[in-house]
């Protein structure tokens, strides 16, 4: 079965090479490396070259960020609003996880 994004991911690439914005790609031509070691092996290698994160992480460090400035504050308006912050990012974080559990 085919993803149910194919079509619309062959229509942006499609779009993108029609405007040019593909030419002149760092490796362009050359063979994709890593690609016997599992489906995943090629994004993980851009998203290191490129130093991207998964979501989940990002949101992490910001809730590791945010219960620490929560630690300094003592003014109660300050830590009300940067416990909205946490909860907010909590969430966020929750939802991500439960995301990628759920569909991968």
């Amino acid at each position: 079965m085919d993803h149910p994004l194919e079509t619309l991911i062959d229509r942006i690439v499609a779009n993108s090479a029609r405007r040019g914005e593909l030419d002149n790609l760092p490796g362009a031509g050359k063979p994709l490396t890593d690609t016997h070691l599992g489906k995943d092996a090629v994004l993980n290698r851009l998203m290191t070259e490129h130093q991207a994160k998964p979501q989940a992480v990002v949101l992490n460090e910001q809730i590791r960020q945010s219960r620490a400035r929560l630690q300094t504050l003592t003014d109660p308006e300050e830590r009300k609003a940067e416990m909205k912050v946490l909860a907010d990012l909590q969430t966020r974080y929750a939802l991500e996880l439960e995301s990628t559990r759920k569909y991968g």
